[in-house]
């Protein structure tokens, strides 16, 4: 049966490949631009609430906090939160945090009500059921609050797998390759989850490509060419198709309507509208 993916074992050396790399620099990059968009759309509360699900060490959430914001990071792995408050504590903003040991999916019985910012960053693609946990996420987002999504993009695994020759591994469906441990355990579709955003109310207001061209380079056959002009040119195409939708990680943020119309609303009204006829 499959399981979500608990990092215990592999805390140590999951942070250092995925935020000490290269790779990690480019994520953080364009989706930070992203994160900016989202706190200036809720600048009317300050503090923000805010809810790093399955947030590892807390890289993006740490520079939310930094802002004077409150998060509270939950983790499954009991290791990777170790990390996180080490590397918290290191950057002075333990008070800006609470740290919870609790999967994602319990996460209601954590906290005190629905919150101003969810980051479900890197975590779907780990998990057994994700678009039922992302839904179940959904409920904790206050009204005129965000959800900002990323996950490894099964279109972009599928393009890297086409242009390695791999088709007799996509033919059999791209099973899970367990001897690369850091490797996500599945490709998350995209449309499914802008069609759980959409189905639960949620007006969708930007997408993203993470890294729309690097992960396909040869490195070892290019020209000259600098980290710097990689990252401007992955800042030039991450949102534009079709670059975007070949991402290997792709962001989406949602905001919640806040206000909801109510069935018993809108046959009230119709009721009114029928009496003035």
């Amino acid at each position: 049966m499959k399981k979500d993916r608990n990092f215990d074992d592999l805390a140590k050396k999951f942070a250092d490949n995925i935020y000490g790399t290269a790779k990690g620099q480019i994520r953080q990059v364009v989706v930070w631009q992203d994160i900016e968009y989202i706190l200036q759309e809720l600048n009317g509360a300050s503090p923000l609430q805010v809810l790093d699900a399955g947030g590892g060490i807390g890289q993006i959430s740490q520079k939310i906090a930094a802002l004077g914001h409150k998060v509270t990071l939950c983790d499954l792995s009991s290791e990777m939160l170790t990390l996180a408050e080490q590397e918290i504590a290191k950057n002075g903003l333990i008070e800006q945090y609470r740290l919870v040991h609790s999967p994602i999916q319990e996460i209601g019985e954590h906290i005190e009500a629905p919150v101003d910012l969810i980051l479900f960053h890197a975590v779907m693609e780990w998990l057994a059921d994700p678009i039922s946990t992302l839904m179940g996420l959904l409920d904790n987002v206050k009204p005129g609050g965000f959800i900002s999504v990323m996950f490894y993009n099964y279109n972009g695994l599928l393009f890297k797998n086409l242009i390695c020759g791999n088709l007799t591994h996509i033919e059999q469906g791209m099973p899970h390759r367990k001897r690369f441990k850091l490797q996500p355990q599945q490709g998350i579709k995209p449309d499914d989850v802008y069609q759980c955003l959409t189905d639960a109310g949620f007006d969708i207001m930007g997408k993203t490509g993470v890294r729309t061209f690097h992960d396909y380079m040869h490195h070892d056959r290019m020209g000259d060419y600098s980290f710097e002009q990689v990252l401007d040119m992955e800042q030039k195409l991450c949102r534009q198709e079709p670059f975007l939708s070949l991402g290997r990680y792709i962001h989406v943020y949602a905001r919640k309507p806040f206000t909801e119309v109510t069935s018993t609303v809108v046959t009230n009204l119709n009721d009114s509208n029928k009496d003035k006829g």
